[in-house]
């Protein structure tokens, strides 16, 4: 099976909250994995935010972000290119999506998930409009 994992959904490899089991357990039972070029950029703002909170040591911060660094290397990355805007622009007039949302979820769509996988309920929601089969871990 092809999955594609948006960032609210990912993160929880990397930021123990709930769904991160299942999470971690999904990912060992895929073939392929894939993410939006937002998709790094958007968890190293999380675990930034964490640590100027105090909620995460720095050295906890340096241990994460080189994990999701070095596993993201075995992922596909699909690109926010003019085929994945444009389908954005869709999504954003058909369902009640924040952009960044959108964005994700016309990668999944271009790159033909089979699972799109996300911790937004309105997000899963919006996949299954849209032919994809989805999974909301909460």
């Amino acid at each position: 099976m092809n999955a594609f994992f948006d960032s609210s959904a990912f993160a929880k490899r990397y930021i123990e909250e709930p769904g991160s089991a299942e999470v971690d357990d999904l990912c060992r039972a895929i073939d392929r994995l894939a993410l939006s070029a937002l998709c790094v950029p958007e968890i190293v703002s999380a675990l930034n935010r964490r640590l100027r909170e105090k909620t995460v040591s720095k050295a906890d911060y340096l241990t994460l972000k080189a994990r999701l660094l070095e596993e993201v290397r075995d992922v596909e990355i699909v690109n926010i290119t003019d085929e994945v805007v444009a389908r954005s622009l869709q999504l954003l007039e058909q369902s009640p999506l924040r952009a960044m949302d959108a964005l994700h979820l016309a990668g999944a769509l271009a790159w033909r998930a089979d699972l799109f996988v996300t911790a937004d309920k309105a997000q899963a929601k919006a996949a299954q409009r849209h032919g994809l089969k989805s999974r909301c871990i909460a």
